[in-house]
């Protein structure tokens, strides 16, 4: 049965919020070492995302942290830094973001909703490769199916020094292109790289969009891989990046209709 989806939320810098008591702390070195190509996005020094190497200068991350939760601007790159392994406030890398894009169909001003979540993915070039010795970078693989076992890595407003990673989660359901997840995340959590081990290694299969509530209970929502990380190198060995959306302050916020999902501005 189709998992109905309430309560879309976006899921950049600090809020309340309850956390699931599955996930666990990767606050030491020894625990966290084979997680350090996972680290924290510093967003203009005003919040923050998770987001994951995919290569010594490319980070994986959400679309629409790209953007500035006030105005709506694009973030100029300049104004990001990717900290390796974040813990304890000691990354194993500090760098920071040369260049940023995410794909065409993703706009920032659309309502909070499946439409929107199926295209938030961007990828980050760094202003300089990071060491293999103190990052590997993690492959990507094809989109889980339906009851695929799954785990994520993230950060979140209350555990924003250090990240959780949860082993067992599951695909609840794929709609149109929206992966629902049963994966704890939280505000910060957004561009969390979510994984498979089926092949014997951890393999990004999907990044962290937004969570909301499906049959009262919460969910985490992300979308597949297979042809959007294509995409955006294609973007970056182009040298194009997608237009800084307009000023959107004086857009009011509102509610809407879209695949099921009942929309509520973040």
């Amino acid at each position: 049965m189709r998992a109905v989806v309430a309560g879309v939320l976006l899921l950049v810098g600090a809020a309340s919020g309850a956390m699931a008591d599955t996930l666990l702390s990767l606050g030491s070195r020894q625990d966290g070492r084979n997680w350090d190509a996972v680290g924290r996005i510093e967003i203009a020094d005003r919040s923050f995302c998770t987001g994951a190497l995919i290569a010594p200068n490319l980070v994986l991350t959400a679309a629409h942290c790209l953007y500035d939760l006030g105005t709506g601007a694009r973030v100029a790159p300049g104004d990001m830094q990717f900290r390796a392994g974040w813990r304890n406030g000691r990354a194993v890398a500090y760098r920071q973001v040369r260049r940023a894009v995410h794909l065409p169909d993703f706009v920032y001003g659309e309502p909070s909703g499946s439409g929107r979540v199926r295209h938030d993915v961007a990828l980050l070039e760094l202003d300089s490769p990071i060491d293999t010795g103190a990052a590997m970078p993690f492959r990507t693989d094809r989109r889980p199916r339906t009851g695929d076992e799954i785990g994520v890595v993230s950060y979140a407003y209350d555990r924003a020094e250090a990240p959780s990673v949860q082993e067992r989660c599951r695909v609840i359901s794929r709609q149109e292109g929206v992966l629902v997840m049963s994966c704890a995340v939280d505000f910060g959590s957004s561009g969390s790289p979510v994984f498979s081990f089926a092949s014997g290694e951890a393999r990004i299969v999907s990044v962290v969009a937004a969570k909301a509530q499906s049959e009262g209970r919460p969910v985490s929502l992300g979308i597949g891989l297979d042809g959007p990380v294509a995409a955006l190198r294609a973007m970056l060995d182009a040298g194009r990046e997608r237009p800084g959306a307009p000023d959107l302050t004086s857009v009011a916020a509102g509610t809407g209709r879209d695949s099921g999902a009942t929309v509520v501005p973040r």
